[in-house]
């Protein structure tokens, strides 16, 4: 969990950057850095399931 919190930290940060850096100084473009961060939440969460999905494979269903 706490993997996750920096990782999304993280990558909140550098959308904040390229927004501020696409729009230059007169105002955020919050719709750049929305879309990057829902693509971060989104492979996090991807590589998540993916993670609980591959655990769930190797439990034993036998006794």
């Amino acid at each position: 969990m706490k993997r996750l919190a920096i990782s999304l930290t993280f990558f909140l940060v550098l959308a904040l950057v390229i927004g501020y850096l696409v729009s230059g100084p007169t105002f955020m473009d919050w719709s750049v850095t929305a879309g990057l961060f829902a693509v971060a939440v989104a492979g996090e969460g991807f590589r998540f399931w993916l993670r609980r999905s591959r655990a769930k494979k190797r439990q034993s269903t036998g006794i």
